[in-house]
């Protein structure tokens, strides 16, 4: 029997997701909502920053449209509710969906705040339905690569870890209210939050610098996340670079015994260096959405619970970009 889906939200990531389905046995998409005609009836694409994002083509005819989407989460006809919705949406579109017993996967951030992110997590332990926020780098190839070096330490531990996402402003309403979108330290930054907590667990403090731009929220960060085994972690974030700048996605980790560069925009995106001799990593094909979205599939079919990412740990990341929001108010390191 096919999973039934359902997506609320066809804007860039909402057409992301209806893409990813397109491509997998055993799953149908029965129907789509959102406030805008063009988008619902499937006339309308955005762009995102990766290539492949959105490609569109998708035939909406056999949809059942819904402009509002708790109507849709109150179809009876549905399994599964894909939320990618502006983030101050997720805790009431994904708490309605667990009271009617549905499976919920729903965009990242989390929710506007670890506040909302624990109440979220609470609904979802006295759901029948299965939880997952798409945090797409914790299944993004050559990150799934890392974290795997990480743990296996075949070259040694981790000596030093930098991650940089940067970009210039995405513009439009969501990503220019910064109460709505949190700037790009929630939005964009995150991501590389999330990777390192899932790589090399909580941090014992942050310390972070950054400035507000393009919102009134911190829109380019630089965060030193602070363990007892590894000397230097680092990350930067930013939407804050003049228009037409370029999306850059990268990773350079420096193992005792080998250093991995990962560049998203390069020929070779994932490259070893190793004994003096540089190896490109062959990845499996697929973006971080693709297998994030079979992964969840999977779970469901076999009745487990997510443990590649499970709410609480979710909220950890939300609760992590707090610190260094503070931590850039005070100037101060901030013990989580």
């Amino acid at each position: 029997m096919k999973t039934r889906v359902g997506i609320i939200g066809i804007g860039m990531m909402g057409s992301t997701h209806l893409d990813a389905y397109s491509k997998i046995d055993g799953v149908e998409v029965v129907a789509v909502a959102d406030l805008i005609k063009e988008r619902r009836e499937g006339s309308a694409t955005v762009a995102g920053n990766v290539e492949g994002q959105s490609k569109g083509g998708i035939d909406f005819s056999p949809f059942r449209k819904y402009e509002e989407g708790m109507d849709l989460i109150a179809d009876p006809d549905i399994d599964l509710i894909d939320i990618c919705l502006p983030t101050p949406l997720h805790l009431s579109y994904a708490k309605a969906a667990l009271a009617f017993g549905r499976h919920v996967l729903s965009e990242k951030p989390f929710a506007l705040n670890s506040r909302e992110g624990n109440e979220l997590a609470e609904a979802a332990r006295s759901s029948k339905g299965m939880l997952m926020c798409a945090m797409c780098m914790r299944f993004w190839p050559g990150w799934t690569w890392l974290k795997d070096r990480v743990e296996d330490q075949q070259f040694g531990k981790v000596l030093g870890a930098q991650f940089r996402r940067t970009t210039c402003h995405p513009g439009g309403p969501f990503y220019s209210d910064g109460a709505a979108c949190g700037g790009a330290i929630l939005d964009l930054h995150i991501h590389d939050t999330d990777f390192i907590q899932y790589c090399f667990g909580l941090p014992k403090a942050v310390f972070s610098q950054g400035y507000a731009k393009e919102t009134t929220h911190i829109d380019h960060v630089v965060t030193q996340y602070m363990y007892d085994d590894i000397p230097l972690v680092v990350a930067e974030g930013s939407w804050a670079f003049q228009p037409g700048a370029p999306f850059h996605m990268q990773y350079t980790v420096n193992f005792e015994q080998a250093t991995a560069v990962f560049d998203l925009a390069a020929d070779s995106v994932l490259t070893l260096r190793k004994d003096g001799e540089a190896t490109d990593i062959e990845l499996p094909e697929g973006m971080g959405y693709d297998h994030e979205i079979r992964y969840f599939l999977e779970c469901i079919a076999k009745g487990e619970k997510p443990a590649v990412i499970h709410p609480e740990s979710a909220v950890t990341s939300v609760r992590i970009v707090e610190a260094e929001v503070e931590s850039i108010r005070t100037g101060q390191p901030v013990y989580l």
